[in-house]
């Protein structure tokens, strides 16, 4: 008899990725099968295992796409052919998530399970509105309510009384329907009509928006604004601490929608330095690679050559686990060593190897060029940089097809404003995303803000007609951040 599984019912957190738990984030990467919300930040998705089956239980308004009894159904059938299930919620899955419904299947069938609770949209988001949900001075209880039911027309069964005279702080969860229902209510049971308000959506992403108001005038302004959910609706006199204390909002890349062209697996350095300054970052497409088979003979003949150039750190990597393999002895190589960028000449020094840039390279002497199967893909380039060369590939990289739909509900809720081209490889690969995803590349880069980092990124682009708006002088982070912020062309190359 096969062993029941067991299911993890998660909080993910309000929607920055930062915000998840470590027991949170230990379930998503050991998980077997992931099941996951449209509130869940789907950036999280990274950390799971890369043959991990990944299902979208998401709900839209009037677009149920998985009801919740069969969401419960296949919480036990997944954990009852012995495999470890994640049950990714946005916020913490005891508030307002079902938690409890799914627990009760699950432990109606036998199968074992956690509950890890998530930081709730209803404080996260509040704080990074700059309001704290409590304060010695402007209240000291706060409650979260749901703003719709399953009643016939949605409006929730509150005591309102009770909320007016007993709770100095409310949110409301998705409360943006029945905003008029809310504050008509609140002001018949006492509260005043100029209670301040606050309406948070997309709480802790980047592209957190904010529309604060009172009570008297709140839904009027949502209505004018065309403000919706997700949003959190928070009412009290707290929110007028905010004007003080905001920080969120004035963060350098606040409102900052970037793509950034991925071309290595998981999450880069670069990406959380942009979201650390605010921006809401996007990294595509998804790789997965594999080591390619060499054969001894062709491995034998690295010695012969006076350069050998590296692409990538992963390159370096796969590279001597296969001169282990062949029990080739390392010392036998004579060639000087290069990296195509810093992290690649890092990986080798880390082999306790001396190693320079590409750009330092001699052009006399055989060259051979050592990298995964895109070498192959970019020829002509690296041949119109390098001259004549072999080369050697190390391993297959792949677009990981099962991240498509992740990334295009992805651009559904999100407006890309600019793409950044990290590297050369970084511009073909985009392309072959792209494609896979159905989008047409010459639409998808109209009227978006593209910075390459680097001149040998730009010639790249270039060669694929990509239309570029910045070169930078100098292709690091920190210059990145400075043209993302400011308007100094001491620090650019303009290729407009």
């Amino acid at each position: 008899m096969m062993q029941a599984g067991k299911v993890y019912l998660v909080g993910a957190g309000p929607g920055d990725i930062g915000l998840i738990t470590v027991k949170g984030l230990e379930a998503i990467q050991k998980a077997d099968v992931i099941l996951y919300d449209r509130l869940a930040n789907p950036k999280l998705l990274d950390f799971a295992k890369q043959d991990a089956e990944l299902i979208y239980c998401g709900k839209l308004p009037n677009r149920h796409i998985l009801r919740q009894e069969a969401i419960n159904a296949l919480l036990v059938e997944k954990a009852s052919e012995g495999k470890l299930v994640t049950r990714l919620k946005g916020g913490d899955p005891s508030v307002f998530g079902r938690v409890g419904e799914e627990a009760e299947a699950l432990a109606d069938a036998g199968i074992q399970y956690d509950i890890v609770p998530g930081i709730t949209s209803g404080i996260a988001a509040a704080a990074y509105a700059g309001i704290p949900v409590t304060h010695r001075e402007y209240g000291n209880s706060f409650a979260v309510v749901t703003a719709h039911d399953k009643s016939k027309n949605g409006q929730p069964s509150i005591d309102w009384e009770g909320l007016v005279r007993g709770i100095d702080t409310v949110a409301f969860y998705m409360g943006v329907a029945n905003l008029p229902y809310i504050c008509e209510n609140m002001i018949k049971h006492g509260k005043s009509p100029q209670t301040p308000v606050i309406l948070i959506q997309w709480g802790t992403f980047g592209r957190q928006k904010t529309l604060q108001g009172t009570l008297e005038t709140i839904a009027e302004l949502v209505q004018r604004e065309k403000f919706t959910n997700p949003a959190i609706t928070l009412v009290g006199d707290i929110v007028a601490i905010r004007e003080k204390i905001q920080w969120f909002e004035k963060k350098p890349l606040y409102g900052r929608q970037i793509l950034l062209a991925r071309t290595t697996e998981g999450n880069s350095t670069l990406a959380k330095q942009l979201s650390d300054e605010g921006a809401d970052v996007i990294e595509f497409p998804k790789w997965k690679q594999t080591k390619t088979s060499i054969e001894a003979s062709k491995l034998a003949t690295v010695v012969d050559y006076d350069k050998i150039l590296f692409t990538s750190p992963n390159s370096v990597q796969h590279f001597f686990e296969q001169l282990l393999d062949a029990q080739l002895d390392i010392r036998s190589i004579k060639a000087e060593l290069y990296g195509v960028s810093s992290k690649s000449v890092a990986a080798l020094k880390g082999k306790g190897l001396l190693a320079k840039l590409a750009v330092d390279m001699e052009k006399q002497g055989s060259l051979l060029i050592v990298g995964d199967d895109t070498i192959e893909q970019n020829e002509i380039y690296y041949t119109y940089e390098y001259g004549t060369h072999d080369t050697l590939i190390t391993s297959k990289k792949q677009v990981d097809e099962a991240y498509f739909p992740i990334f295009l509900r992805m651009l559904e809720e999100a407006a890309i404003d600019t793409i950044v081209l990290p590297s050369s490889a970084s511009v073909s690969t985009l392309y072959e995303g792209l494609k896979g995803c159905g989008i047409d590349k010459n639409d998808f880069f109209n009227n978006k803000k593209v910075i390459c980092m680097g001149q040998q990124t730009r010639m790249m682009a270039e060669l694929n007609q990509v239309s570029i708006s910045t070169t930078l002088a100098y292709p690091t982070a920190a210059t990145l951040i400075e043209c993302l912020t400011t308007t100094r062309e001491a620090q650019l190359v303009s290729l407009s």
